[in-house]
């Protein structure tokens, strides 16, 4: 497969496989004129890192994730614990972004919106509440 091929099957743009390539999560084939050519085992793994990618894992994660996957000996105690350690670091942003929503949720509601020159959301941001 050519990489305008791979990438429709895939469901990511040429540009990121060609990154993915430059950073060595993949390693398609080169023909003699330099063009790339991947095999399924390419679509496999790129298809899994888009997955991965998906639900937020880091590419350092995917790098780990690949490995883990390939190989056969390797225990699913480490691969939950490396999905645990995401879905511990999606929970805190999760608080993170709650926290941000209720304070400018505050910040808008206490603002009239109207006319005047004074705004609690522009007070708030300068003072750094919340």
């Amino acid at each position: 497969m050519n990489i305008k091929e791979v990438a429709t099957r895939a469901g990511l743009p040429a540009k990121t496989i060609r990154y993915y390539e430059e950073i060595g999560l993949i390693a398609p084939r080169r023909q003699a004129n330099g063009y790339r050519v991947f095999a399924e085992t390419d679509l496999h793994k790129l298809a899994f890192i888009g997955r991965a990618r998906s639900l937020g894992f880091t590419i350092d994660d995917c790098r780990q994730l690949l490995a883990l996957y390939d190989d056969k000996d390797r225990a699913s105690a480490d691969v939950k614990r490396l999905a645990r350690a995401h879905l511990a670091e999606i929970g805190t942003k999760i608080a993170e972004l709650r926290a941000m929503q209720r304070t400018l949720s505050d910040l808008v509601a206490a603002c009239a919106g109207d006319g005047r020159p004074d705004c609690p959301i522009l007070g708030g941001l300068a003072a750094g509440r919340g």
